[in-house]
Protein backbone atom coordinates (compact mmCIF):
# COMPACT_ATOMS: atom_id res chain seq x y z
CA UNK A 1 0.00 0.00 0.00
CA UNK A 2 1.30 3.40 -1.12
CA UNK A 3 1.76 6.42 1.67
CA UNK A 4 -1.11 8.23 -1.02
CA UNK A 5 -3.72 5.57 -0.02
CA UNK A 6 -2.34 5.13 3.57
CA UNK A 7 -2.53 8.45 4.40
CA UNK A 8 -6.36 8.69 2.44
CA UNK A 9 -7.69 5.69 4.81
CA UNK A 10 -6.76 7.81 8.00
CA UNK A 11 -8.21 10.52 6.46
CA UNK A 12 -11.48 8.54 5.70
CA UNK A 13 -11.49 7.34 9.23
CA UNK A 14 -10.65 10.63 11.23
CA UNK A 15 -14.04 12.25 9.00
CA UNK A 16 -16.05 9.18 10.04
CA UNK A 17 -14.61 9.37 13.79
CA UNK A 18 -15.23 12.87 14.11
CA UNK A 19 -18.82 12.40 12.59
CA UNK A 20 -19.32 10.05 15.83
CA UNK A 21 -18.46 13.02 18.09
CA UNK A 22 -14.76 11.88 18.73
CA UNK A 23 -12.27 14.91 18.66
CA UNK A 24 -8.78 14.49 17.27
CA UNK A 25 -5.98 14.71 19.12
CA UNK A 26 -3.04 13.70 17.26
CA UNK A 27 -2.25 11.96 13.85
CA UNK A 28 0.90 9.80 12.96
CA UNK A 29 2.73 10.24 16.80
CA UNK A 30 5.72 8.49 16.77
CA UNK A 31 8.13 7.31 19.64
CA UNK A 32 10.87 4.79 19.67
CA UNK A 33 8.28 2.19 20.48
CA UNK A 34 6.35 2.38 17.37
CA UNK A 35 3.83 4.91 15.55
CA UNK A 36 0.10 5.77 16.62
CA UNK A 37 -2.22 6.27 13.28
CA UNK A 38 -4.67 8.60 15.10
CA UNK A 39 -5.45 9.34 18.78
CA UNK A 40 -8.75 10.87 19.70
CA UNK A 41 -11.12 12.01 22.43
CA UNK A 42 -14.24 10.25 22.89
CA UNK A 43 -15.84 12.16 25.93
CA UNK A 44 -13.32 11.51 28.39
CA UNK A 45 -11.90 8.74 27.04
CA UNK A 46 -8.27 8.71 25.19
CA UNK A 47 -8.50 6.33 21.97
CA UNK A 48 -6.11 5.23 20.12
CA UNK A 49 -7.38 4.46 16.63
CA UNK A 50 -5.54 1.61 14.34
CA UNK A 51 -6.11 2.01 10.56
CA UNK A 52 -6.09 -0.55 8.31
CA UNK A 53 -6.96 -0.68 4.47
CA UNK A 54 -7.02 -3.28 2.03
CA UNK A 55 -8.26 -2.34 -1.61
CA UNK A 56 -9.38 -6.06 -2.01
CA UNK A 57 -9.87 -9.29 0.49
CA UNK A 58 -8.26 -11.75 -2.05
CA UNK A 59 -5.28 -12.19 0.86
CA UNK A 60 -7.42 -11.87 3.96
CA UNK A 61 -9.90 -8.90 5.30
CA UNK A 62 -7.94 -5.78 7.06
CA UNK A 63 -8.96 -6.48 10.50
CA UNK A 64 -6.99 -9.94 10.08
CA UNK A 65 -3.74 -7.56 9.78
CA UNK A 66 -4.37 -6.92 13.40
CA UNK A 67 -2.47 -9.22 15.34
CA UNK A 68 -1.59 -9.59 19.42
CA UNK A 69 2.12 -8.57 17.99
CA UNK A 70 0.58 -5.61 16.92
CA UNK A 71 -1.63 -4.73 19.50
CA UNK A 72 1.60 -4.83 22.06
CA UNK A 73 3.54 -2.03 20.07
CA UNK A 74 0.36 0.07 19.88
CA UNK A 75 0.18 -0.50 23.85
CA UNK A 76 3.75 0.47 24.03
CA UNK A 77 3.56 3.31 21.80
CA UNK A 78 -0.03 4.57 23.49
CA UNK A 79 1.95 4.53 26.84
CA UNK A 80 4.89 6.64 25.72
CA UNK A 81 2.15 9.01 23.94
CA UNK A 82 0.36 9.39 27.53
CA UNK A 83 3.73 10.46 29.04
CA UNK A 84 4.84 13.04 26.40
CA UNK A 85 1.25 14.71 27.11
CA UNK A 86 1.38 14.85 30.94
CA UNK A 87 -1.49 12.08 31.27
CA UNK A 88 -1.79 9.41 33.61
CA UNK A 89 -2.83 5.71 32.55
CA UNK A 90 -4.27 4.63 35.90
CA UNK A 91 -6.57 7.74 35.81
CA UNK A 92 -7.05 8.20 32.37
CA UNK A 93 -9.56 5.86 30.21
CA UNK A 94 -8.43 4.57 27.28
CA UNK A 95 -9.36 2.44 24.62
CA UNK A 96 -7.31 1.07 21.57
CA UNK A 97 -9.80 0.84 18.63
CA UNK A 98 -9.61 -0.83 14.76
CA UNK A 99 -10.52 1.26 11.58
CA UNK A 100 -10.91 -1.73 8.98
CA UNK A 101 -11.55 -0.24 5.59
CA UNK A 102 -12.05 -3.05 2.91
CA UNK A 103 -12.55 -1.21 -0.43
CA UNK A 104 -15.22 0.55 0.40
CA UNK A 105 -16.50 -0.70 3.51
CA UNK A 106 -15.85 0.70 6.75
CA UNK A 107 -15.77 -1.08 9.68
CA UNK A 108 -15.52 0.07 13.35
CA UNK A 109 -14.03 -2.31 16.36
CA UNK A 110 -14.09 -0.42 19.50
CA UNK A 111 -12.14 -1.68 22.81
CA UNK A 112 -9.81 -4.35 20.91
CA UNK A 113 -6.76 -4.20 23.18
Amino acid sequence: MSKLQGNAAEDRACRYLEEQGLRLLCRNYHSRRGELDIVMQDGNTVVCIEVKYRKQTRFGRAVEFVTAKKLQRIKAAFEFYLLDNGLNSASTPLRIDVIAIDGQSLEWLKNVG
